[in-house]
């Protein structure tokens, strides 16, 4: 009866193997596969042996450095079930996992099929002239044969397919030494130089790109690590190992090939495997044995990786959970049969050589991401990435842009469409909000971006240029004050920071207080309400020195809040209380806003804007700004800003008049002027109250009101705004004071 496990027990009743067996065995016989028997004899015929070694260099740099980096990462962790795909999910996270996890899986369930076709073409090739033709369907009809076995012994026991490997590798290993043997008893001759192409005339870089599968497969024995003793240890001992024998080994084929004095150009230049059946000792009877067993090992690499990847995408709920249900022996027997039941399928397909460039393409999309997270970890220097073996992240960088430069170089079509296909997984699993608990690399990332970008802000004078509001909005409860933060939000325009902050009255020495659930509630209500914002719980013991106090050290750096905005108090003598803060934040430069919100608009009402101009305070600047500001929001984009301003007689209202033109042409600020005369028996509050009733939104200035006078000054802008819609009053006591540009 199949049991459901955790990442960290999936397959912890199966056989745990070693390096030898579990990583540098599946990983080697990958390497030295079907390309190798096939196509590096044609590669010395068309570039001959400099270029020859040119190209296994540069290919097998781009998986050495993989293997280092995906060596660095599994040193520094317990690698569980699922291999490349664990360590991506850990280190990027769980977005980037599941778009690199899901196509691995495709990859190494479609390559099943890719090698079982294989494998039965050529046994096929030794089909006896004298039984007749071929019959049609031999070849699909033996690829599924080939596919059902392998499954079978797949999911019967990871132990039996990984022991079978040992005859496999004395296969191929007799297959190199019999071609080493033949070339020997048959003396040489001076090899080929230059570059003919006389079967590739696309030229060096089209032969790359047939060469270059020939040393992918390295990452065999890392889709394995679940069923490793130790992971942390062979991990990086048998990739690295096997990439290292791989890389030598095609370092003297080719030297071994040029030097025959059998084999001529002309027949390296030609494809298949007749260059090694030539010359080799005994011909093809020690060949084949090798070709079928490189073939056959890579078919139980990928039915016993495919599986694991599935079974691990189960336990992080990227798949069915009942895909990650083990069977007695330990072995993820249900995604077993599944692979094996979708590599069945695909023999079907009949023709796969079209999708065997997209398979390839993926599987370098991995290294791709696999470098990546080696870089994004030693980059962002968390103190928990401590690994064994530490690669630079300019070295890991290097080995990214290798592989993409492989992509490109194979198919840029199949190149693109496997990173829209992944970017499509990637949004898909972040829009379903899928939870991980762990951390991974992207936080270390952004850190170190962010204390980049901080010295940079606290180096960089400050002008008023590039001055924009930085809020520090006072809410109490979040969901009671959710309009405040998000005309916060309409002023700053999503790009400068929003923080709602909650003052709790109360003492932290002898009071027990939940404050990360507080702050959880408080993010849970900005996040339901669609706003961008950070929430801070304060424990004060005074309300008035709390706020005072929270405002001067909001913020790090260059980033510190510079406006505090609040909303229209209910309790009697709130707002006196606001006006004396008022006055004590002037002095450390930070300006103030009070907002009195009534959205519910009458019908009719202009969507108008009304700013009160006075020009003593100097707090037209930010109301102006902050006008503009909110114009350029969506829900406001129709909104007319209307500059009004009092004269006290005709010459001022021809020098405002003329005053505020000017300035608006210079500020390139789209907004209407008015001046009204001050007639006699009516008070500037009354002008302001009749003229605005019909606007959406007014502005008004704030001076500090002397000591004392708070109490009268609240009554004023009480009396004033009563009558009217939103009101926003503005003092302005920062740098950008009188600098508007």
């Amino acid at each position: 009866m199949a049991e459901q496990v955790s990442p960290e027990s999936a397959g912890q009743a199966a056989p745990k193997f070693g390096t030898f067996l579990g990583v540098f065995t599946p990983s080697v016989l990958t390497i030295l596969g079907l390309v190798m028997y096939l196509r590096f004899g044609w590669v010395v015929g068309n570039v001959g042996l400099p270029l020859t070694l040119v190209i296994v260099l540069l290919a097998s740099s781009v998986t050495f450095v993989t293997a280092l980096s995906a060596s660095a990462l599994a040193t520094n962790m317990s690698v569980g079930v699922g291999g490349e795909y664990y360590m991506v999910a850990r280190s990027l996270g769980l977005e980037v996992g599941g778009a690199i996890g899901i196509p691995l899986y495709l990859c190494r369930t479609l390559s099943v099929t890719f090698y079982a076709y294989g494998l039965a073409e050529s046994i096929l090739w030794i089909w006896p002239p004298a039984w007749g033709e071929i019959p049609s369907g031999s070849i699909p009809l033996l690829s599924a044969v080939i596919v059902i076995l392998t499954t079978i012994v797949a999911g019967k026991s990871a132990a039996v397919a990984l022991k079978l490997q040992i005859p496999i590798m004395i296969a191929v290993g007799v297959s190199l030494v019999v071609l080493a043997a033949g070339i020997f008893s048959h003396g040489f001759t001076a090899p080929e130089l230059s570059a003919s192409y006389r079967s590739a005339p696309q030229g060096f870089w089209y032969v790359f790109a047939v060469f270059f599968p020939a040393v992918t497969g390295f990452t065999a024995g890392i889709g394995l690590s679940g069923d490793l003793k130790h992971p942390r240890h062979s991990i990086p001992r048998g990739t690295l190992l096997a990439v290292v024998v791989g890389t030598t080994i095609y370092l003297i084929i080719p030297i071994l090939l040029a030097f025959s004095a059998t084999l001529s150009p002309e027949i390296l230049a030609v494809p298949g495997v007749q260059a090694w059946t030539v010359v080799a000792l005994f011909g093809a009877w020690l060949v084949y044995p090798g070709l079928w067993g490189a073939i056959l090992s890579s078919a139980f690499g990928s039915v016993l990786g495919g599986p694991r990847v599935l079974q691990a995408l189960a336990v992080d709920g990227l798949a069915p959970a009942f895909l990650a249900r083990l069977s007695k022996t330990g072995q993820p027997v249900v995604a077993t049969w599944i692979t094996g039941g979708i590599a069945l399928a695909a023999v079907g397909l009949g023709e796969l050589n079209a999708i065997a460039q997209f398979v390839t393409i993926l599987f370098l999309t991995l290294y791709v991401t696999i470098n990546l997270c080696a870089a994004a970890e030693t980059w962002g220097g968390d103190p928990s990435y401590r690994p064994r073996i530490n690669t630079p992240w300019y070295i890991s960088l290097t080995g990214s842009l290798g592989a993409i430069v492989v992509m490109l170089l194979i198919n840029p079509f199949a190149c693109v469409a496997a990173l829209v296909l992944e970017s499509l997984i990637y949004l898909y699993v972040q829009h379903r909000s899928f939870q991980q608990h762990w951390g991974d690399a992207r936080a270390g990332v952004w850190l170190a971006l962010a204390r980049i970008a901080l010295l940079r802000l606290r180096t960089h004078r400050s002008s008023p240029r590039n001055w924009r509001p930085h809020f520090l909005v006072f809410v109490g409860r979040a969901e009671k004050r959710i309009g405040l933060v998000r005309l916060a939000s309409w002023f700053n325009q999503n790009r400068g920071l929003v923080t709602a902050c909650r003052l709790i009255d109360g003492n932290l020495s002898w009071e027990d207080l939940n404050l990360e659930q507080a702050r959880a509630e408080m993010d849970d209500s900005l996040r339901a309400n669609g706003l961008v914002a950070f929430g801070e719980i304060d424990v004060v013991p005074d309300f008035e020195i709390g706020v005072i106090t929270a405002a001067q050290a909001n913020g790090i750096a260059g980033l510190q809040s510079n406006t505090v905005m609040v909303g229209w108090p209910q309790k009697a003598g709130r707002l006196a209380t606001w006006l004396r803060i008022m006055r004590a934040l002037s002095k450390v430069k930070k300006s103030m806003i009070i907002a009195r919100l009534k959205w519910a608009h009458e019908p009719g009402q202009l969507k108008r804007i009304d700013l009160w101009w006075g020009g003593l305070e100097q707090n037209g600047d930010l109301m102006l700004l902050l006008a503009h500001l909110l114009v350029l929001n969506t829900e406001w984009r129709d909104a007319q800003i209307l500059v009004r301003s009092i004269a006290r007689s005709k010459e001022e209202h021809e020098q405002q008049q003329a005053s505020l033109e000017r300035l608006l042409s210079e500020v390139r600020i789209n907004a209407r002027t008015e001046i009204i005369p001050l007639a006699e028996n009516t008070s500037v509050a009354d002008i302001i109250r009749e003229s605005s009733a019909d606007a959406a939104m007014v502005f008004i200035g704030l001076k500090d009101p002397e000591p004392g006078q708070e109490d009268a000054y609240a009554e004023r802008l009480d009396y004033i705004s009563a009558g009217l819609n939103t009101t926003v009053f503005v003092r302005n006591a920062g740098e950008f004071a009188g600098k508007l540009v």
